[in-house]
């Protein structure tokens, strides 16, 4: 495949604008990527650093750390007597020796 010198003349201008704009693409590319990187680094940064509310930890602070224990007990008694009212699915509770 031979070129002409006219299509020449406009290949290679061509080609060299090809190559401008894949390099700009290229660097677009990259200052983006750089650009969420840092953001991101900035958002851990400020994450680490800062202090998240805790009721839970409020609560134990402010005294209720003794409540919270009585309300846990009673929890799991309510538990174990439900626990023990619940029929078996299949199984009965009257035995037959009769037969």
């Amino acid at each position: 495949m031979s070129l002409k010198g006219i299509e020449l003349q406009i290949a290679i201008p061509k080609t060299f604008e090809a190559g401008k704009i894949a390099e700009h693409k290229h660097q677009q590319t990259q200052l983006n990527q750089d650009h969420s990187n840092s953001l991101m680094e900035r958002q851990m940064v400020k994450t680490r650093e800062s202090v998240l509310p805790s009721e839970e930890a409020a609560k134990m602070a402010s005294g209720g750390n003794q409540h919270l224990r009585d309300s846990a007990e009673d929890a799991d008694r309510k538990n174990n007597e439900e626990e023990k009212k619940t029929m078996h699915p299949y199984k009965g509770s009257f035995v037959d020796f009769t037969g």
